[in-house]
């Protein structure tokens, strides 16, 4: 009897999930029903002062875009603007609303209205991060959301949307190719060395490459401190932070980049010893997963006194100033954690296997990361000591990291949020379709 129910249970997941993949593909091809919308949104007046901003395919309210619409709310009268958040999700719409601020969901009368009606948005990956079929005719900027040192888009040659290898690939990634990036958008870039990369990893022309710093790095500035509007999950998160702080303790931020080789992680730790080597140097390490880590089950189960899990709903924004020090591997949080001028310990425990099996990168890892490298554990508790501990080896990263600092950043001054609003408002005046 129990083998019968457990066959029905294995079919009934089985069915669910084909029929979530059937659903999957209808609506990805039954997008291209609203090809006509589109071009209708070409004819739509604009209005100049209306102002759209979305983040992560409309699922979150976070990164670049996130910061960019906070300082423009707060200085919509000064910059004659009215912005407005659009979401795919309608709990971030509710959230907004509920304190202050001009949000719709994106399927909403109101919302698919100002999605036509807009001359200006802002995004941190694609137009479809707020509403790509009524997008024509709109001034598109894209925040981006990392400058990091892998190869993205058109640099990356195994990106099957942008090189399809044959008929079928270029069928099968026709409508994301449709609803991606464009030439006619203008990309955020944070030095003129990366603005060279970005014109042609985005397929752009140079000057419609914007040099200036990423929003979200405002808010690591006391001049960026009133920039905030916590979700609970945030709240929490930062006064929990704040507490250790008082405490006396070094808070270390570990922030890995999504890849297969991070499942290694677990093999090459041993959190047991491991947190007893944070309690005897009054550490906490604070662990925050990217958003579609496998590890995330793993890394919610902990319980240790000195190692904590932070919500991946959380925002990195909120809480990366306020750690001491930065563990990662190749993610492009670190080139953020630069402008901090504080210690970061690379722990590439899965080098070899990451170096085999992932993208190109821009440059040398020698280059890109000029800090301490660990590739045990024994090695990440020894790199975490000399950084806090031996003034020799810090004075040596830390020249290191200002080089690097300067390649990759042109402001560091706190105020990219007011200078990228006043960058476009300049766009809009000038003439053609966007």
């Amino acid at each position: 009897m129990c083998f019968d129910t457990d066959i029905m249970d294995v079919y009934k997941e089985f069915m669910e999930e084909r029929k979530m993949k059937i659903a999957d593909w209808l609506k990805y091809w039954g997008q291209l029903f609203l090809l006509p919308v589109y071009w209708i949104s070409f004819f739509m007046p604009k209005n100049k002062g209306l102002w759209l901003f979305g983040s992560s395919f409309g699922k979150r309210f976070a990164d670049n875009p996130r910061y960019l619409y906070l300082y423009a709310c707060r200085h919509k009268n000064r910059f004659g603007i009215q912005p407005v958040w659009i979401t795919h999700d309608k709990k971030i719409a509710s959230f907004l609303m509920g304190n202050g601020y001009e949000s719709y969901y994106y399927h909403s009368v109101k919302g698919i209205w100002l999605a036509l009606r807009a001359k200006v948005y802002f995004f941190d990956n694609y137009s479809k991060d707020i509403n790509f079929w009524q997008s024509g005719g709109a001034v598109k900027i894209n925040l981006w959301h990392g400058i990091g040192n892998k190869r993205i888009n058109y640099d990356n040659k195994f990106d099957k949307v942008r090189h399809p290898k044959n008929l079928w690939e270029k069928w099968k990634y026709f409508p994301r190719r449709l609803s991606d990036e464009k030439p006619s958008h203008y990309i955020l870039a944070s030095s003129k060395e990366m603005a060279v990369i970005f014109s042609r990893a985005f397929n752009v022309d140079i000057s419609h490459v914007i040099i200036d710093g990423y929003p979200r790095n405002d808010a690591l500035y006391e001049s960026g401190k009133n920039m905030v509007l916590y979700t609970k999950k945030e709240k929490d998160a930062v006064m929990q932070l704040s507490e250790v702080k008082r405490a006396g303790k070094k808070i270390i931020l570990y922030m890995p980049t999504f890849r297969q080789s991070e499942k290694k992680f677990f093999r090459c730790m041993d959190l047991k010893e491991f947190n007893s080597f944070l309690e005897r140097n009054n550490f906490v390490f604070y662990t925050k997963l990217h958003p579609k880590s496998e590890l995330a089950a793993k890394f919610k189960k902990l319980s240790y006194s000195c190692i904590t899990n932070i919500s991946p709903e959380v925002d990195t924004y909120c809480l990366l100033g306020m750690a001491d020090m930065l563990v990662t591997d190749y993610s492009s949080v670190y080139t953020d954690f630069l402008l901090l001028d504080k210690p970061t310990v690379f722990f590439t425990y899965d080098l070899e296997e990451y170096s085999r099996y992932t993208r190109d990168c821009y440059f040398e890892y020698d280059i890109y990361m000029p800090e301490s490298r660990a590739y045990t554990m024994d090695e990440l508790m020894e790199g975490i000591i000399e950084a806090f501990s031996r003034q020799d080896i810090t004075a040596k990263y830390k020249e290191k990291r200002r080089e690097l600092c300067t390649r990759m950043w042109k402001y560091t001054d706190g105020r990219s949020c007011e200078r990228i609003l006043r960058k476009a408002s300049r766009l809009i005046r000038k003439p053609g379709k966007k």
